[in-house]
């Protein structure tokens, strides 16, 4: 592929290359059993894929200091990296249509409201490491999802034009992000369910369904 036919492909950690909701629900169900509130499934749902310091004021209070927030953040990332440590739950499909894409000279990175440590830990455990170029988090924005900023950052890096990108999101809320961006949103079902991923220009039911030429098309076909 010729240099100016390069893509590139923003993947979200959580929900599309590692099936971490569990993980998460049972680390921020801890978190509030220690500082005695109750998130309920249908709370997780509803803030699942935003920054852990935005979730916590949501949840713990609008008005907490900012110290608290961070002490409670560190506190449910460090529970969620213990959960997970040494069984990280790979996508199925993952780490092949990466190798794949990384094959034909496309341009990956990652681009997740998780901080550095999660995203460190998962890529180093998936053996994938090496095949991104960029990597943005949770730590790199100001603002989370559904703002574009983590995808804005992300094509800035890789010295892209945004219409030149793809993002492959689970939750409605990177969708809604990666068009706020200019570029095209790939909706996996899991997180979430085909109808709440119907803004995407495709919805796939596993990574097993995309291929550098499938998304490549997806561009064309958006082009004016």
């Amino acid at each position: 592929m010729r240099d100016a036919e390069r893509i590139g492909v923003i993947f979200d950690m959580d929900g599309v290359l590692v099936d971490s909701a569990s993980a998460h629900r049972r680390s921020w169900q801890l978190l509030a059993e220690q500082t005695h509130l109750t998130i309920t499934d249908q709370q997780f749902a509803e803030t699942f894929g935003q920054p852990s310091r935005q979730i916590i004021r949501q949840l713990w209070g609008a008005d907490l200091p900012d110290s608290d927030v961070k002490r409670l953040d560190e506190r449910k990332e460090s529970i969620y990296r213990d959960l997970i440590c040494g069984r990280v739950p790979v996508m199925p499909g993952a780490v092949a249509l990466l190798r794949r894409l990384q094959d034909d000279r496309t341009i990956l990175a990652i681009g997740s409201s998780g901080p550095p440590a999660n995203i460190e830990l998962m890529l180093s455990e998936m053996g994938v490491s090496e095949l991104f170029s960029v990597v943005v988090t949770g730590v790199d924005v100001e603002q989370g999802k559904p703002a574009p900023d983590v995808f804005l950052i992300a094509a800035r890096r890789m010295r892209l034009d945004c219409p030149r990108c793809v993002v492959v999101e689970d939750a409605p809320v990177g969708i809604e992000a990666a068009h706020r961006a200019g570029m095209v949103a790939v909706g996996l079902v899991g997180t979430h369910d085909r109808a709440a991923l119907g803004q995407a220009e495709l919805v796939v039911d596993s990574l097993g369904e995309l291929s550098l030429t499938r998304m490549a098309d997806l561009l064309r076909r958006r082009r004016p």
